[in-house]
């Protein structure tokens, strides 16, 4: 049986490599000449998929991504547990949602390189089922700490990030139907910055599960 402290080795492992999978695979892409150079969270760059299609990138992405879709649905399932030992209840959809995120970030991570048939479409459902999931699973995380006198700063905490991350999805949205034409040219930042966000809410949930400490009514 884990210790709390191999517990949040293990949280912090899965909050890691998926930002380190999607790193390593735009750097090993660039230095194969796959893609140019330029700066993946600014305009007029490449997406999180175009990294990892092609060359040793390739191997490298799908070898680590589904190992984290793993550590992921577990990060989910400690993230339950600890909010059950100390009395709040996330709900009985939050462990359901966790495994689908992962099973969603698994389709993508297997279908991608692949151009012909129904993969494409395959590999932008797995994509969009994986933030929907995974922000589901965030907010009922969220306000179950919310509803918790004593640990309502941590749920404001992680549902402000939770309605950060649903502000930018609703303006890709907008900007797409408004300005389509402008949109591609930011497209592939948006991508790379949802998903930075959605892996710094497991930063923050490991930080109050850590550090944090319930605030007492005085």
């Amino acid at each position: 049986m884990m210790s709390e402290r191999q517990h949040w080795h293990l949280g912090l492992l899965a909050a890691l490599l998926p930002l380190l999978t999607t790193h390593l695979s735009y750097g090993l892409s660039l230095w194969e000449a796959w893609i140019p150079a330029c700066n993946p969270y600014w305009a007029d760059c490449v997406s999180i998929s175009r990294t990892g299609r092609h060359g040793s990138a390739y191997w490298w992405f799908k070898g680590l991504m589904l190992p984290a879709c793993l550590l992921l649905a577990v990060f989910w399932w400690q993230a339950a547990r600890w909010l059950q030992q100390r009395g709040l209840s996330p709900g009985p959809l939050v462990l359901p949602l966790a495994m689908l995120a992962s099973l969603a970030l698994a389709v993508y991570t297997l279908t991608l390189g692949h151009a012909t048939g129904h993969f494409p479409v395959i590999r932008r459902v797995g994509i969009a089922g994986f933030i929907l999931f995974t922000y589901l699973v965030q907010v009922a995380i969220g306000a179950a700490l919310y509803r918790a006198e004593p640990w309502r700063w941590a749920g404001n905490r992680v549902l402000g990030l939770a309605t950060l991350i649903l502000a930018i999805a609703l303006l890709t949205l907008v900007w797409d139907g408004l300005w389509s034409e402008a949109y591609e040219r930011w497209e592939d930042a948006f991508e790379w910055w949802l998903f930075l966000l959605l892996n710094s809410q497991l930063f923050l949930m490991l930080w109050i599960a850590r550090f944090g400490q319930p605030q007492r009514s005085i």
